[in-house]
């Protein structure tokens, strides 16, 4: 009887600690949900960016109102007949 006595208590010992550290513990499993769910935090963000960049594409493909206003904003093109005006500030004076 001491001897089953032991051998169950020693199964005991061995599923807990299975249960609380080892491979497959309540632990591991935590740090897998956490893994997971930032995972799909990064994925959702990058599926908007993705999205983003896709109607920029489709946009730059279509429509000539985007390519103008990308022209004249990035690279200071006007158009054929159009007057440029640079505005300089003067510099704020600093007080001594």
């Amino acid at each position: 009887m001491r001897i089953l006595t032991f051998i169950l208590l020693l199964i005991l010992v061995v599923l807990q600690y299975r249960l609380w550290v080892g491979e497959g513990s309540l632990a591991e499993v935590y740090s897998l949900k956490k893994a997971i769910t930032e995972q799909g935090q990064e994925l959702e963000r990058l599926q908007q960016r993705n999205k983003a960049l896709q109607a920029e594409v489709e946009d730059l493909k279509k429509g000539v109102e985007a390519i103008e206003a990308r022209a004249r904003n990035e690279l200071g093109m006007i158009r054929e007949g159009e007057t440029f005006y640079q505005v300089i500030e003067k510099p704020k004076e600093k007080k001594q």
